[in-house]
C-alpha cells in the first residue's frame, strides 16, 4: 500500500489474527471507544428492536412503582431508548446520561424526531453533574454496570447514585446473570448482522474470573474488516450486586423477574441473553443545604504582559486592539458574581505576585498564551511555575504545551492512533538540498514550532519550485535557520474547527462545528486562514467569516471521537480546539491540536459558542467550571 495513503480514512483495519489472551488485549477504558455505529450494528437485534425494549420499560416501571411525575434518571442510557420510551408514555421528567458522545448524539435528534424534547448529558456514571437529593428512580438498564477495570470504579458509580437519589429514591439495576453466563457462555460464534456484515465472536474468563473478556471482528463484505475490538465485562451474582449496595446504605434489596431476550434476527445475544432485575431503596437523610453566604472563589487571571514587545504582534507590542480585548473579558468575567477576580501581568514580579496570592486563590486562570515574557516558545515556562508553587490553574499542563508546539509530533501521534493527517515532510536546519521533495504541488511551508498562525501568510502557499524556495527563505529568515520547516500537501476542502470545552472523564461539551467562508476571496487567493486573516485589518482576509459546518452525520461522529481521543492521548484540559482541512475527496485531515486556545470575545472558540446561544461570559464561566471540576475530582478521587 502506498504510504502517502496510509491515514486514508478508508484504510482497512489492522487484524491481529489469532491471539491466545484476549484478556492481555483488552484497554482499562474500553468503553470509552466501543459504543458508536458498529455497537448498534452488533447489538442492534436487541437495542434497536423497539417490542424489546417496551416490554424492558414495562418490566422497570412495574419493578419500581413508576408514577409519571417521578424524577427519573436513565444512567448509561445509551442512544435512550429506555428514556424516550418512558417518556412516550407520559413520563414528563426522564433524564438520560451516557459517556458516548455518538450515542448521545443519537439520543437527541430521535427524541426532536419524536416531539419528546428529552434532556440527554454526556458525562461518566462515576460523577455526573446533577445535584444531591434530585431523582426519585435512577435505572441502570440493558446490562450497563460492571465495565470499569477496578471493581472500585463500579461502587464508586453506586456512590454517585446514593448521592443523586432522594431520600427514599429507588434504584434498577438490569445486568447480566453472571452465574448464568460464567457457565454458559460461547467460547466462538459468528453471525450475518445484515446482508453487509458480519461479526465473529470469541469469549473467555479473566484470569480471576471475575470477568468475560470478548472479542468481536467485524467485516464488511466489500470493505473488508472495520474493527476488531476487545472488551472485558464483570460478573455479577444478585449476592454480589446486594453487598454492594447493601455497603452503600440501601435497604429493601429485591430480585425481581429474570429477563430473557430473544433475537428475531436469531443472533447471539452474549451478555444480554439472561439478566436479573434488581430494586433497592436508599436509606439516607437529605443532604444538608450549603451555606450560600460564604466567601466567593478567588480566580487570579494570568495574563501577557503589556510592557514587553510580542513579536507574533504587527508591531511587535501591545496596541488599542489587545486592550479593548482584555476589557471585554474583565466586563465579560465581572458578571460572575459567584466569582472573584485578581488580574496578574506584570511577569517582571510574576513569581512574588503569585506567592502573595497563593493562600487565598482557588486557582488560576491562565490566559498568558503569549507565553512569559511574551515569548511564545515559554508558554509552558508559566504552567510549570504554576506546577513549582503548587497553585492549580486551567488548561494544559506544560508536557501539554509543550507537545501541541511542534506539528510534526502531533501529526506522528494522530497517525499512530489512525486519525489522518496530510501527507507531509520536514525540512531540518541543515538540509540544503529540498527541491526533490516527496510531494506534488502545491504545497504549504509552516514552521514547525509555533501558534497564532505566526509566519503563515498567502506567500506560503507555493505552486511551483520559485514560490517554495521564496517560502523556505522567507521561513528561515523569520523564524531562525536553526528551527525545522514542516512542508504539508495543500488540502483545499473544507477548513473547519471543533472546540470542547471540560473534560472527557468528568464532563466536556462539544461546541457547534464551524467552518471558514472563504467566499469573500478575491479569485486567484489561496485559501487559508493564516497570519493576515487574524492580524491585518487591511488585507482581504480580514473579511473571512466562520459559519455553521455543514457536516454528514458519520464525518461529525468521526471527527467528534478524533478528538476526544486526541484530547485525551495530549493531556489536554478544560478546553481545546482542533483544526481540520478536508483534502479533494473530502478526506478530514488533522492540521493541529490548540491547548488553551484562543480566549478573546471575537476568537473561534467565542464563535461556537455564540453559535450555541452561549454569551462570551457563559463560555468563559464553562471554561471556570470545567477546571474547578476537574480540580474537585482530582482532590476526592485521590
Amino acid at each position: 500500500m502506498d504510504n502517502n495513503n496510509k491515514n486514508d480514512k478508508t484504510t482497512l483495519t489492522q487484524v491481529l489474527g489469532p491471539v491466545e489472551d484476549l484478556e492481555s488485549y483488552v484497554k482499562a477504558d474500553w468503553w470509552r471507544h466501543i459504543f458508536n455505529a458498529n455497537y448498534l450494528r452488533t447489538d442492534g437485534d436487541v437495542v434497536e428492536d423497539e417490542e424489546i425494549t417496551r416490554m424492558e420499560v414495562d418490566v422497570i416501571i412495574s419493578a419500581l412503582g413508576l408514577s409519571k411525575d417521578m424524577q427519573i434518571l436513565d444512567l448509561c442510557c445509551g442512544q435512550g431508548r429506555h428514556t424516550l420510551e418512558l417518556a412516550s408514555r407520559g413520563y414528563t421528567n426522564v433524564f438520560g446520561l451516557d459517556r458516548s458522545h455518538y450515542l448521545i448524539n443519537r439520543a437527541r435528534k430521535l427524541s426532536k424526531q419524536l416531539g419528546l424534547n428529552v434532556q440527554f448529558r454526556e458525562g461518566d456514571a462515576r460523577k455526573f453533574r446533577f445535584n444531591n437529593d434530585t431523582f426519585d428512580a435512577i435505572i441502570i438498564a440493558g446490562n450497563s454496570f460492571g465495565y470499569f477495570e477496578s471493581s472500585k470504579d463500579d461502587r464508586r458509580v453506586i456512590e454517585e447514585v446514593k448521592r443523586a437519589l432522594k431520600p427514599g429514591g429507588k434504584l434498577l439495576i438490569d445486568i447480566t446473570n453472571g452465574k448464568y453466563m460464567r457457565n454458559h457462555f460461547e467460547p466462538r460464534s459468528w453471525e450475518w448482522i445484515d446482508k453487509n456484515y458480519f461479526v465473529c465472536r470469541e469469549r473467555s474468563l479473566s484470569k480471576s474470573g471475575d470477568q468475560l473478556v470478548s472479542r468481536e471482528v467485524i467485516t464488511h463484505v466489500v470493505k473488508g474488516v472495520i474493527a476488531d475490538q476487545f472488551y472485558a465485562e464483570r460478573l455479577y451474582s444478585f449476592d454480589d450486586i446486594n453487598g454492594i449496595l447493601s455497603e452503600a446504605g440501601f435497604t429493601n434489596i429485591r430480585m425481581h423477574q429474570n429477563i430473557s431476550t430473544e433475537s428475531k434476527r436469531n443472533l447471539d445475544l452474549g451478555m444480554m441473553a439472561k439478566r436479573l432485575v434488581i430494586t433497592a431503596v436508599i436509606d439516607k437523610h437529605w443532604t444538608p443545604v450549603k451555606d450560600t453566604t460564604k466567601t466567593k472563589d478567588t480566580i487570579v487571571v494570568l495574563l501577557g504582559d503589556p510592557n514587553k514587545l510580542d513579536i507574533i504582534k504587527p508591531n511587535s507590542e501591545f496596541d488599542e486592539d489587545d486592550y479593548y480585548t482584555v476589557n471585554e473579558l474583565k466586563k465579560a468575567l465581572s458578571q460572575l458574581k459567584q466569582y472573584e477576580f485578581i488580574y496578574l501581568n506584570n511577569h517582571d514580579t510574576l513569581i512574588e505576585d503569585l506567592t502573595e496570592v497563593k493562600p487565598g486563590c482557588s486557582f488560576v486562570l491562565n490566559l498568558c498564551d503569549e507565553g512569559f515574557n511574551n515569548e511564545a516558545t515559554k508558554e509552558l515556562h508559566v504552567t510549570a511555575l504554576l506546577e513549582v508553587l503548587g497553585i492549580p490553574y486551567s488548561g494544559g499542563t506544560p508536557q501539554c504545551l509543550s507537545y501541541c508546539y511542534d506539528k510534526s509530533l502531533v501529526r506522528g501521534l494522530a497517525a499512530e492512533m489512525d486519525i489522518p493527517v496530510s501527507n507531509a515532510f520536514i525540512i531540518k536546519p541543515d538540509d540544503i538540498n529540498f527541491i526533490d521533495f516527496p510531494l506534488n504541488f502545491p504545497v504549504i511551508v509552516k514552521p514547525n514550532f509555533g501558534d497564532s498562525s505566526f509566519g503563515i501568510t498567502a506567500q506560503n502557499v507555493c505552486y511551483d519550485s520559485q514560490s517554495f524556495e521564496n517560502a523556505i527563505v522567507k521561513v528561515r529568515d523569520k523564524f531562525g535557520y536553526n528551527n525545522p520547516i514542516l512542508v504539508e500537501e495543500y488540502l483545499t476542502g473544507k477548513d473547519i474547527s471543533i472546540g470542547i470545552i471540560g473534560n472527557p472523564t468528568i464532563r466536556y461539551k462539544v461546541l457547534p462545528i464551524i467552518e471558514e467562508d472563504y467566499s469573500v476571496l478575491p479569485e486567484g487567493l489561496p485559501r487559508i486562514c493564516g497570519y493576515e486573516a487574524k492580524w491585518d485589518p487591511d488585507s482581504p482576509y480580514w473579511n473571512i467569516k466562520s459559519i455553521p459546518a455543514n457536516l454528514e452525520e458519520d464525518i461529525e461522529s468521526f471527527l467528534i471521537a478524533s478528538c476526544l481521543k486526541l484530547f485525551e492521548r495530549l493531556h489536554c484540559r478544560d478546553y481545546a480546539r482542533f483544526d481540520w482541512r478536508f483534502d479533494a475527496k473530502g478526506t478530514p485531515r488533522l492540521l493541529e491540536v490548540n491547548p488553551n486556545p484562543g480566549w478573546c470575545w471575537d476568537g473561534h472558540l467565542a464563535k461556537m459558542a455564540n453559535i450555541d446561544g452561549m454569551t462570551y461570559s457563559d463560555m468563559l464561566e464553562l471554561i471556570l467550571e470545567a477546571c474547578k471540576d476537574r480540580i474537585v475530582f482530582k482532590r476526592i478521587h485521590n
